[in-house]
């Protein structure tokens, strides 16, 4: 494996002292990553799925399957376009809501309709439970770390899902046998209120933390918004023709956007050192609004992320990982 990432990094010019000495070695196998995203009212989920494609290049990680809890009408075919631009386009996708005629985002639609993809609407997708549930199903037990970057419906309805011809465990058995950890972009800390939390579906949030009974990291709002990505440096390095850069173009015209998503890929993947730190002296408490706070006593299980490196050294890694700069 060591043999073939320098192969690979050689062939493609990269093979220069100061980027390999960026790059985390595959890990024996890659984690394995149920991507949960809200691919619609902001660009932060493409460059975390541009990153999770980074990070599968690298052999560090394998995106067993995407859940699109949106409803935006195209955040699924967006999706979609995406995967299939990086050479994935076999990757299931699961959405939350199949019947949706919206159409918001500012981006979804048109990069649905400019690069290839064969969902027209959400409604050519599968059900996100089902999707959740035969890739939990089909996965070794203890292997899989499920990364949510949006609000938590789809997960939830996973918790909550009955036995069924997949599996003959109810959902929250499936999760207990199959995931080893959970990755959440969601909350402020120590206290506040995040969208990914309160909006649309707070009972949401409430429910799967009060059912969630393994290692979990949140990274707050607060850590994202000081890492600013996908402005004029990634414009000038990145090519034009990918759905990526037609994203961060379409949203705000490369005028960069806080990385509130790719904060969660960061430690779902390379784990926190030598990013972050993780705070674990407390729990995650949210109320039913969507706010939540971080209190005593400690649980054994929760931890949220605080800036530990140079915020520019973050910044970079990201933007890297965003472009295929590994």
């Amino acid at each position: 494996m060591l043999q073939n990432l320098f192969c690979f990094l050689f062939l493609n010019g990269l093979f220069l002292l100061p980027v390999v000495a960026q790059v985390k070695l595959p890990t024996a196998p890659p984690i394995q990553i149920i991507l949960d995203t809200d691919m619609d009212s902001d660009v932060d989920d493409a460059g975390a799925l541009a990153m999770l494609h980074s990070y599968e290049k690298l052999g560090l990680a394998t995106i067993l399957g995407i859940i699109v809890t949106s409803d935006d009408a195209h955040s699924a075919p967006c999706t979609k376009a995406i995967t299939t631009y990086f050479g994935r386009g076999e990757i299931p996708i699961g959405v939350s809501q199949r019947d949706s005629l919206l159409s918001f985002s500012r981006y979804t639609k048109q990069v649905a309709a400019e690069f290839p993809t064969d969902l027209a609407t959400n409604a050519d997708a599968e059900d996100g439970t089902v999707v959740y549930r035969r890739l939990l199903a089909n996965a070794p037990d203890g292997s899989v770390v499920i990364l949510t970057i949006g609000h938590l419906t789809s997960l939830s309805r996973l918790l909550n899902s009955p036995p069924d011809s997949i599996s003959d465990l109810n959902g929250k058995d499936l999760v207990a046998k199959k995931v080893t950890r959970w990755s959440c972009m969601g909350g402020q800390y120590p206290s506040g209120k995040e969208a990914n939390f309160y909006r649309p579906d707070p009972a949401s949030t409430v429910d799967c933390l009060a059912q969630w009974k393994l290692p979990v990291t949140f990274a707050g709002w607060e850590v994202g918004q000081q890492l600013v990505t996908g402005g004029a440096d990634f414009k000038a390095k990145a090519t034009e023709n990918s759905p990526v850069y037609r994203a961060y173009s379409l949203y705000n015209n490369f005028k960069g956007r806080a990385s509130w998503d790719q904060v969660s890929v960061l430690e779902a993947v390379e784990g926190v050192e030598p990013y972050f730190e993780r705070v674990t002296e407390g729990q995650c408490v949210v109320a039913s609004d969507g706010s939540n706070t971080w209190q005593a006593p400690a649980n054994g299980l929760h931890g949220y992320l605080r800036m530990k490196a140079p915020t520019e050294v973050i910044r970079k890694r990201i933007d890297d990982l965003m472009l295929g700069n590994f």
